[in-house]
């Protein structure tokens, strides 16, 4: 199923002047979860209306349309995919009209039990416009027997599985929740509006927070569901919680090492932080002689300062990007993904030719950038070339919403060690432990979701495949 290869944003804003425009400058701040498809529904309190489109936030949102999403709330979606389905009907926000009147619907993560389920529900007579796991949330809360919208999401709720961060927008509420295990991200934070009154804003990442001047409340806890209803006065007066799920906290170690921005708080880190300690453990790990550490921009930058720090070893931007490409890892073909390798990075020949050098880079999935790279360096010049990554060897598929969903696809579930180094081309290869990687993120005390990296899924439907 094809919604099995997602990782998106989400954002959600309540009782805010010119909510849309709030929830289309977070998507920007957050368009490095997904560049393929973007959306925006807002509700103006009597009616929703939704715009959507394959593309960037700044392609599908100009101003005129803008002024279209009228109204004090609105939730946002980023999305990206992979090769298969790309049709403007499997982009968020979904929307429909149902018993209770409208709803809109956003999703972050992966639902593990979405083909029996949407087959007990077509079975019962829904009919589906989409290929998204996420319709199924739709038909469960239309099917239930329950009176309120409140009652009828937690009914449908406990019908899933998986990974998930919602933002649900009614005509008058909005509902943001989190898993029971806390895998994505999802944050709160409040906006002051000029009458005094207070707004409330959800989103996958913080950084979103900083460019619309929200302020940080909390993260979203595990299972837990934020009621938005009313208006909200100057005090400390927050959202309605409900605990609906125990909560059996597994945090994503892979958001950490790669997906969120360095400029985002996330399980309670700071990526940045997080990321040069992994550097710092990744010296400890690996004693190299070079002339100069290099990272890959810019998933490497922050380790490699971290590496440079500890072995003294002199830091360099020896490859330079190309930020009008976009991110290689979740563009849709492997034939995408091998040329826009070639596209984004150029190094700096006169800085690295003839030289020893070590090349700092976040995690090897299929191999392919890796590959690239050490092949561009040795056109450069470089006289030896020692590959050093930041995460241990991805080995097993992820199912909660990251695109790495066969097994086949990861070179270090395939391959040795020494194999992996011969077919990148590297003169060494290393990868950083586990137990460093958790040292850097605050340790094994928060129960980690480290399947990728050790094949030990948290729910009883993925374990053992």
């Amino acid at each position: 199923m094809k919604s099995w290869n997602e990782e998106c944003a989400i954002v959600g804003v309540y009782n805010v002047d010119n909510a849309s425009m709030l929830s289309y400058y977070s998507l920007f701040a957050m368009q490095h979860r997904g560049q393929e498809a973007s959306g925006i529904a807002a509700s103006d309190g009597t009616k929703i209306t939704t715009i959507k489109n394959i593309g960037l936030v700044t392609k599908i949102f100009t101003q005129r349309r803008l002024d279209k999403l009228k109204g004090r709330s609105s939730i946002g979606h980023n999305r990206y995919s992979t090769a298969g389905e790309d049709s403007i009907n499997d982009t968020q926000p979904i929307f429909a009209r149902y018993e209770l009147g409208e709803l809109a619907l956003a999703h972050n993560g992966n639902l593990t039990n979405a083909k029996d389920m949407r087959k007990k529900l077509i079975q019962q007579g829904a009919i589906f416009q989409t290929y998204l796991d996420t319709e199924n949330l739709i038909h469960l809360i239309a099917q239930s027997k329950k009176q309120s919208l409140t009652d009828r999401i937690i009914d449908a709720l406990k019908c899933i599985d998986g990974a998930y961060c919602f933002v649900f927008l009614s005509r008058s509420k909005m509902f943001a929740i989190r898993d029971r295990y806390g895998l994505r991200p999802l944050s709160l934070g409040k906006i002051q509006n000029e009458d005094g009154s207070m707004g409330y804003i959800v989103a996958s990442e913080s950084c979103a927070f900083d460019l619309v001047g929200a302020e940080f409340v909390r993260e979203v806890k595990p299972g837990e569901m934020l009621i938005f209803d009313g208006a909200y006065a100057l005090t400390d007066t927050q959202p309605t919680s409900i605990q609906v799920f125990e909560p059996n906290p597994h945090p994503c170690v892979f958001e950490h090492v790669y997906f969120a921005r360095p400029d985002s708080s996330i399980f309670g880190c700071n990526v940045y932080k997080a990321r040069k300690l992994m550097g710092v453990e990744l010296a400890k790990e690996h004693c190299i002689e070079a002339d100069m550490v290099i990272p890959v921009p810019d998933s490497g930058v922050a380790a490699a300062l971290g590496y440079s720090k500890q072995s003294g070893i002199d830091f360099e931007l020896g490859i330079i990007r190309n930020h009008y490409v976009g991110r290689t890892f979740i563009e849709p073909t492997q034939q995408e993904r091998e040329l826009k390798v070639r596209l984004k990075l150029n190094p700096i020949r006169e800085l690295i030719a003839n030289k020893d050098i070590i090349v700092i880079d976040d995690s090897v999935v299929r191999g392919t950038t890796s590959r690239q790279i050490i092949k561009i360096l040795r056109q450069a010049g470089a006289r030896k070339i020692h590959l050093l990554i930041s995460s241990p060897p991805t080995i097993s598929p992820c199912f909660y919403g990251v695109d790495t969903p066969h097994k086949e696809q990861l070179i270090c579930a395939n391959k040795s060690l020494e194999e992996v180094r011969k077919y990148i081309g590297a003169d060494s290869l290393g990868f950083l432990s586990l137990e460093g990687l958790l040292r850097s993120i605050g340790g094994e005390g928060k129960g980690w979701c480290k399947a990728c990296f050790d094949g030990c899924y948290v729910d009883d439907y993925t374990k053992g495949l």
